[in-house]
């Protein structure tokens, strides 16, 4: 119990500089950039470190094929290797930064999990 309270105490001693990284970590994460492909690279996918998907790059052999099914798959399939990979990015800047601010690790701020 105490332990948790010393935490609690120093987390308040920190909010000034919390608040600072916080912001620091939302304009991190408008630049972090993850790719994610499927098809040998015929369908390529960018997500950004706010979770949206920022562009889609379809090859023209694609449409050549004229199968509808396989272009969803191929398109969800490299959205959630992107997603992925921006959710890992996005983990290690958290862990950076609490870190940084003497929380215990696994820690999870709030709107970063």
């Amino acid at each position: 119990m105490f332990k948790e309270m010393g935490q609690i105490a120093n987390l308040m001693r920190n909010l000034p500089k919390m608040k600072e990284q916080m912001e620091e970590m939302q304009s991190k994460l408008e630049k972090i950039h993850a790719d994610g492909d499927a098809g040998a690279g015929m369908v390529r996918v960018r997500a950004n470190g706010k979770m949206e998907i920022v562009s889609i790059n379809i090859s023209d052999e694609v449409f050549k094929m004229q199968d509808k099914p396989c272009l969803e798959e191929l398109v969800r399939s490299a959205s959630n290797q992107a997603l992925a990979k921006a959710k890992l990015a996005i983990a290690e800047e958290t862990a950076k930064m609490t870190q940084s601010l003497g929380l215990p690790g696994g820690f999870q701020l709030p709107g970063f999990s």
